[in-house]
């Protein structure tokens, strides 16, 4: 798991517009960033150790969320070749080999596009496909619709990897009005260096940065 502390100056100067001690499970919903195969396991194109150290965590987390009666949404990062869903042509050169093979790790119907094995969904939790790093600014909507549909004020965020999906999904829902919460250990990118730097940003101006341990026991804690 990554070794990382912010410094405590980050989180005083963050906490003035992004502190949030309480959750409302009936307006939060915590939104788990593309924890699928191909950026998991052992192997794949992006699979690391970081991001397998956070499966227990996030796991223990949907089920206290579950229990609370808070909302649970898995997202994928997927390719799709079809516009306005395709990606501009320049972002992905297919014949860099490792372009490539990133790109089919992430199309549907693959092994690698599909969640982790040992993610614990269950049926009642919302999985939702994105085409872009971040859900909001995605073309198809969905994360934005199922939030407004259930009347989401809070996201509670997780996944990897951490200054990619998971820190340009908190940056626009930030922008759009939700109180955010980044898991400092429920997500995970390459090296401590890039969770670090993906964490200080994000606790100095998108998000309040807390731990399971703290949101298990807020939602615990919660008056009835």
């Amino acid at each position: 798991m990554h070794n990382v502390m912010l410094p405590r100056w980050a989180i005083e100067r963050g906490s003035g517009a992004n502190s949030f001690g309480a959750i409302d499970p009936a307006t939060t919903a915590l939104v788990v960033i593309d924890m699928q195969s191909a950026f998991v396991a052992e192997g794949e194109v992006f699979g690391n150790g970081h991001a397998r150290d956070i499966v227990e965590p996030i796991n223990r987390l949907a089920a206290a969320m579950r229990d609370a009666g808070a909302t649970v949404i898995w997202t994928r990062q997927t390719v799709s070749d079809t516009p306005p869903l395709a990606m501009p042509p320049w972002q992905y050169d297919l014949s860099i080999p490792l372009v490539r093979r990133a790109v089919e790790t992430m199309r549907p119907g693959t092994s690698t596009h599909g969640l982790y094995p040992a993610m614990a969904v269950d049926p009642g939790d919302l999985l939702i496909d994105k085409y872009r790093y971040g859900a909001f600014v995605c073309p198809a909507g969905e994360l934005r619709a199922a939030l407004e549909a259930r009347g989401v004020e809070m996201l509670v965020m997780a996944g990897t990897l951490t200054n990619v999906c998971v820190e340009s999904t908190a940056r626009d829902g930030n922008m759009l009005g939700y109180k955010v919460i980044v898991l400092s250990d429920a997500t995970a990118t390459v090296t401590d260096e890039e969770q670090a730097a993906a964490l200080l940003n994000l606790r100095l101006h998108f998000a309040d940065v807390r731990d399971v341990a703290e949101v298990v026991g807020m939602l615990a804690s919660r008056p009835g």
